[in-house]
């Protein structure tokens, strides 16, 4: 396949290319697993898990997501700077100083306690305009939020911020991808929680605890609105919690060989001298390597795709270069494309492949390649 040099930046030669129109596609199949009355906010914190946060955001609703939800305020102005005028959910915390951006553009913030919601209801009073917020109820998680015990005393504080418009309460689940009991549990001591803060006059159009994992496995989570992140990629929550067939990923990673060398035997590749040649060999270097996300893992074997074959990585990876044996691919030539991640041909290297070999998570696979490199947004029939 030839390169898409017209599309990259002058001098690129390591790029993701994402297909939106499977990101479409997965937001219709998640819809329709949770039916027509269950609302959508597509979580694209973290530059949409690594695919491009502006694009993403049009894409996911376009395809019936009603909302977006950000980890922090540069996100949310990021794309409220993009034209993206859908309504935005800030899941983590929003400095005091910071909050008059928030009111400005209309965002939804994240009450975690009475003292940050008292703050945000003094700024919101100085403002002249009510702030939009949903409350966080710690049901298990331990991270951020209300301890589902103190939600009663929480209320009565809120009931006295008369400038919070408060539109929803959610909460988190620690691990509806690996104990589904667990998780129901969390969600029976946040609907109890609500129900005693109802009690005591809050009014939340809104309630959402579903994650992706959720989303999938646990129907009476959905609540009328499902929060799902990583399965809107076509990646899977976890190995316990797979996604049902049809969805697709949406990435594919990408470098081409930029040298093509004879080895003789003997000759040690990379620093360390880890790996030496048992026989001559034809090796292609790469211009990819852990600042790049290509990160090192001494304990597992790595390989790419080229010309649809796989390629071993040889030696230890580099800053910025990797080698590869093509020794198996005589017909390699210099600016060939090289798949690091995704399908080329009938091959394919999966997120939860470079997860294991890198002892990690797809959710860190894709969140940790870097912001530098560049993403070509595509729509399916160009990729």
């Amino acid at each position: 396949m030839p390169l898409p040099s017209a599309a990259l930046p002058a001098g690129a030669t390591t790029w993701l290319e994402i297909d939106q129109a499977a990101i479409g596609h997965n937001v219709r199949l998640l819809r329709g697993l949770t039916g027509p009355q269950t609302r959508l906010l597509a979580v694209i914190k973290a530059d949409a898990y690594g695919h491009g946060a502006r694009a993403t955001a049009r894409s996911v609703i376009a395809a019936g997501a009603t909302a977006l939800g950000v980890a922090s305020l540069p996100e949310a102005l990021e794309l409220r700077g993009a034209g993206i005028t859908a309504p935005i959910l800030v899941l983590s915390f929003v400095p005091p100083a910071a909050l008059p951006a928030a009111l400005e553009q209309g965002l939804t913030l994240t009450l975690f306690d009475a003292a940050q919601a008292r703050a945000c209801d003094q700024q919101a009073r100085k403002s002249g305009r009510r702030l939009k917020a949903h409350v966080k109820l710690d049901s298990g998680m331990g991270r951020m939020g209300t301890l589902v015990a103190d939600a009663p005393a929480l209320q009565e504080q809120l009931a006295q911020m008369p400038w919070l418009q408060l539109e929803g309460c959610y909460t988190h689940f620690a691990l509806a991808d690996e104990d589904i009991d667990w998780t129901r549990e969390q969600l029976r001591r946040f609907l109890a929680a609500v129900h005693a803060m109802r009690r005591r006059g809050a009014r939340f159009p809104t309630l959402h605890s579903a994650n992706s994992a959720a989303t999938l496995t646990l129907p009476e989570s959905h609540l009328g609105l499902v929060r799902p992140g990583i399965a809107l990629y076509g990646l899977s929550p976890s190995d316990g919690v797979p996604l049902p067939s049809g969805f697709r990923p949406a990435l594919t990673w990408k470098t081409q060989i930029v040298q093509l060398r004879d080895l003789p035997a003997g000759h040690s590749v990379g620093y360390g001298r880890t790996w030496t040649a048992s026989s001559a060999t034809r090796m292609a270097v790469l211009p990819v390597g852990y600042e790049h996300g290509f990160r090192r893992a001494p304990h597992e074997p790595r390989s790419v795709l080229l010309r649809g074959q796989i390629a071993p990585v040889i030696g230890r990876i580099s800053m910025e270069k990797t080698a590869i044996d093509v020794t198996a691919i005589p017909q390699a030539q210099v600016g060939d494309e090289v798949v690091l991640l995704g399908r080329q041909g009938k091959a394919c290297i999966s997120a939860e492949m470079l997860a294991a070999r890198f002892g990690s998570s797809n959710y860190e696979v894709v969140t940790g390649l870097s912001a530098r490199m560049p993403r070509l947004q595509l729509s399916r029939s160009e990729t």
